[in-house]
């Protein structure tokens, strides 16, 4: 396990590319974008809505939007992928994950959105967060989707996930992939932000994470 730094979460962004080469801004969500990210969620069609929260809603409630926006509580943390349309910057992605030491394990849950589907942003963001788990020292990734949900389905499988059942939920299958053995330890090598920092100065940040 690493720590992490909360005085500027900038440094952990990353910058990946659709599969036309368009920049994709992965950052960590802020306070700031609390309205932001309600409005991507509202804009999501009611299919991607209930895939995304296992179940039927129109918004984030208020509680949970909050834990949303506040980084690294219970180990939990929640990024934005962002490009830039017309001089604005446009979420078209999102993602959240927690940490659970015990099993030095990444849970996670992701969307994109229903227009920027179809563009390698999911692939980009799912392998992007398998850097930043390995950063962190999990040694295993998984999230649990609705058997019905063929686009994350489709996608972890292209991604070399394998498939297991959700213990205790039969309508949904979980995804996984173990990671310990993808850590790289030359920096420049390293694909995200949070590895390149965890390898070369591990000792410099300040507050515990995941």
């Amino acid at each position: 396990m690493t720590t992490m730094r909360f005085d500027d979460l900038r440094q952990y962004s990353d910058v990946l590319r659709s599969r036309h080469g368009q920049a994709v801004t992965v950052r960590f969500v802020e306070p700031r974008d609390a309205e932001a990210l309600q409005n991507y969620f509202r804009a999501l069609s009611a299919r991607s809505r209930y895939n995304r929260f296992l179940g039927a809603a129109s918004e984030l409630p208020p509680s949970e939007l909050d834990r949303f926006i506040h980084v690294g509580e219970a180990d939990r943390f929640s990024v934005v992928a962002t490009t830039p349309v017309d001089g604005r910057e446009i979420i078209v992605g999102e993602a959240r994950y927690a940490f659970d030491s015990q099993t030095a394990a990444i849970e996670l849950g992701l969307s994109i959105d229903d227009h920027w589907q179809g563009h390698g942003i999911g692939k980009a963001l799912l392998k992007n967060l398998e850097c930043r788990a390995a950063a962190f020292g999990a040694e295993r990734i998984f999230g649990d989707t609705l058997r019905s949900n063929d686009a994350m389905i489709a996608l972890a499988r292209k991604s070399g996930y394998g498939f297991t059942n959700t213990p205790g939920d039969w309508k949904l299958t979980r995804f996984q992939k173990d990671i310990q053995n993808h850590v790289r330890i030359e920096p420049q090598e390293i694909p995200c932000a949070s590895w390149r920092l965890a390898a070369v100065s591990p000792r410099a940040m300040s507050s515990p994470a995941v």
